[in-house]
């Protein structure tokens, strides 16, 4: 029967693998060692900047003990997502860590760096032919739209890890691509059953997210002709039928579908067994559905204006008691100043959040609930930063001052820093919520092999 394992290093490429419960894994003898390195998770800036959220120094300890595993093993390791955003910038910063860590522990290897960012022109023409289809709750979009991000990149299935395989590849470094075809793609180039494949990389793309204890220490995949088993790295976790059906509702509408480049995963007759040794899970009953049309979701982030923030601390009473109307109160205020001074109202949008009230989850709190404090965080976001700058300072006397109750003194709340606003620079919005017609699964993707 043929069969692939493989070893999910850890849920999120820098967040510190345990190198001890790592090792547990490459003795029950992996023929992948693979990771996730990307997320949307923290925003638009990511992508539009092409920058990493995660640490250089962080990403260098994960790399080195998967590429110290691999060498030791003579196995592959697939990175998808590099980056963060999965950017051509973010795969050259992962080679050049990985090719230090050869360099450094006298290893050989054939790396493959697979890009996925797109040209503006590229996108255009796929626009103009008809070729760009909206998902559910996304923005309108025009021909003007290729021209408002700064980078794009498409989300690539599990072709291009086989391509680079097939090619010799020893360490394959992706840009942006599904989670899960970072772990589904050598089970289906091993004959292994193809919807078996793709449900056991959504178990575990999350590391050990899948376990009934999430211990952050990755997690051991076997797939076969038939179905898959998962199990934790960690001996004192459990994957549990709940836990490991549980995870096709993260990130996922449905969790009976989950849709890929190449089709669904129809997972509603499944069949989840606790085995004997009360820590694996099996799974069989997957069903795969070939798409009629190969797609690529598209992402893309810019700048959509500039930004400063001020935090202030407040517990005088009369506030607490109605955060909201103050919050109303002190903005019409600002505001009606600032168009008596000749500011435009359209060029800028001043909010606040108060945190240790609603300030994660707006609305009306329950009427017994009296905070000791509040944390108010004004954010002024403008056309320009001088603007934003400008508008921040002009709010500064009322955010030490502002009455809840004109007819008392004033108050005093509390800057916890000096100066009291920051720049915060461009922020920034995904312009995209939609897939793109391909003729071939690599029509995106570009690729480039380097012998170290």
């Amino acid at each position: 029967m043929n069969t692939c394992r493989i070893l999910m290093a850890i849920g999120g490429l820098g967040a510190g693998i345990d190198e001890n419960y790592f090792r547990l894994g490459l003795e029950v003898k992996p023929d992948l060692i693979a990771a996730d390195a990307g997320s949307t998770d923290s925003g638009p800036a990511y992508l539009a900047n092409a920058m990493c959220k995660t640490s250089r120094h962080m990403l260098k300890h994960d790399l080195e003990i998967m590429v110290k595993g691999s060498r030791e093993l003579d196995i592959p390791v697939f990175i998808g997502s590099c980056g963060t955003c999965g950017s051509d910038n973010g795969v050259e910063e992962a080679y050049e860590i990985v090719t230090e860590i050869l360099k450094e522990n006298g290893y050989h290897a054939k790396i493959a760096k697979v890009y996925s960012e797109v040209g503006k022109d590229v996108l255009k023409k796929k626009y103009s032919e008809g070729k760009i289809h909206p998902l559910e709750g996304a923005p309108g979009i025009s021909e003007k739209t290729f021209d408002e991000f700064e980078h794009a990149v498409v989300l690539m299935g599990a072709e291009p890890f086989i391509k680079a395989y097939e090619e010799g590849a020893d360490i394959v470094l992706c840009g942006r691509a599904t989670d899960t075809a970072i772990v589904a793609a050598l089970p289906i180039l091993r004959g292994c059953n193809v919807a078996a494949a793709w449900h056991g990389a959504k178990t575990v793309e999350c590391g050990s997210q899948c376990c009934d204890v999430e211990t952050g220490m990755g997690v051991f995949l076997e797939v076969d002709e038939e179905g898959f088993n998962v199990r934790p790295l960690n001996p004192e976790a459990h994957c549990t039928p709940y836990s490991v059906a549980a995870h096709l509702v993260y990130e996922n509408v449905d969790p009976y579908v989950l849709t890929e480049p190449s089709g669904r995963i129809l997972t509603k007759d499944c069949v989840y067994t606790q085995l004997p040794d009360g820590v694996t899970t099996r799974v069989t009953g997957t069903r795969f559905e070939h798409a009629q049309q190969y797609t690529n979701k598209l992402e893309a982030a810019g700048i959509v204006g500039y930004q400063n923030i001020s935090l202030v601390g407040c517990a005088d009473p009369d506030l607490l008691k109605d955060p909201e109307t103050w919050i109303k109160g002190i903005t019409a205020y600002g505001m009606k100043n600032m168009t008596k001074s000749g500011l435009d109202p359209n060029d800028y949008r001043i909010s606040f959040k108060a945190y240790g009230y609603n300030g994660l989850l707006p609305g009306k709190v329950p009427d017994d609930f009296h905070p000791r404090e509040i944390l108010m965080l004004m954010t002024v976001t403008a056309k320009t930063q001088e603007l934003a700058k400008t508008v921040a300072k002009s709010m500064q006397p009322l955010l030490l001052h502002f009455p809840a109750n004109w007819n008392e003194q004033l108050p005093s709340f509390a800057f916890p820093f000096s100066p009291a606003d920051c720049d915060r620079g461009p922020c920034y919005e995904f312009k995209f919520h939609h897939v793109i017609d391909v003729d071939d699964p690599l029509e995106l993707i570009r690729f480039a092999y380097a012998e170290v």
